[in-house]
């Protein structure tokens, strides 16, 4: 199956509802840094917050210089999105491999936050596997490189970051899944792309705006 050019989220979130899951994400990380409390979703959350969804929070440093600090999140849609923004939330401050985890300080003085709101991931047709590079649009799509043992993801404003045409976005996924860079050419290795809608703060706790990737 080749994922339709024109996908878009199943339900396209409005501003005011971005904003909504951005400061849940803020508050879940400040609440289990304070005192170990996990927050629950408030119970006047709009409802199209409540059905389940796919997304990625990440949390990037803007001193000493802008980098990442931390990203996890859920690729298929398994829990409501409200509930699972405040776990990933959680777990890219604190439990991101990359890095150590963060303290409320850095939280509220030089982090701020970015949510990626997913699209279900789609197969790619790989009758073809010569033609992957031309299935997926660079600014619109995320990737998944998977075989037995093995999963990369990368989300689709990674590649417009880092000036990468499609061939290097295939080639660093399969990097991110820990296999050699040309593995999307091989029988046996699943290539999926996703979509994603994103919201990231301007400042620390500050105003929330959305952020285009170039490709939509």
């Amino acid at each position: 199956m080749t994922a339709p050019r024109d996908q878009v989220p199943e339900s396209n979130l409005t501003l005011e509802e971005g904003k909504i899951l951005v400061k849940l994400a803020r508050l879940a990380i400040s609440k289990y840094l304070e005192n170990n409390e996990i927050i629950k979703p408030p119970q006047d959350i709009p409802e199209k917050l409540l059905r389940k969804s796919g997304v990625f929070v990440t949390l990037n440093a803007l001193k000493p210089v802008h980098e990442l600090r931390g990203c996890i999140g859920f690729p298929y849609p398994s829990e409501a999105l409200a509930s699972a923004t405040i776990t990933a939330a959680i777990s890219a401050a604190t439990e991101d491999p990359r890095f150590k985890p963060v303290d409320l300080r850095e939280l509220k003085n030089f982090i701020v936050l970015e949510l990626t709101h997913l699209t279900e991931p789609q197969n790619l047709d790989t009758s073809d596997r010569r033609t992957l590079p031309k299935q997926v649009h660079v600014g619109q799509h995320g990737l998944i490189v998977s075989t037995k043992g093995a999963s990369g993801l990368l989300l689709p404003q990674v590649a417009t970051e880092w000036n990468w045409d499609s061939s290097e976005f295939l080639m660093n996924c399969c990097l991110k899944a820990g296999l050699p860079p040309d593995s999307w050419l091989l029988d046996g290795v699943e290539v999926k792309v996703f979509e994603g809608e994103i919201f990231e703060e301007v400042t620390p706790e500050g105003d929330v705006r959305r952020k285009s990737t170039g490709g939509i």
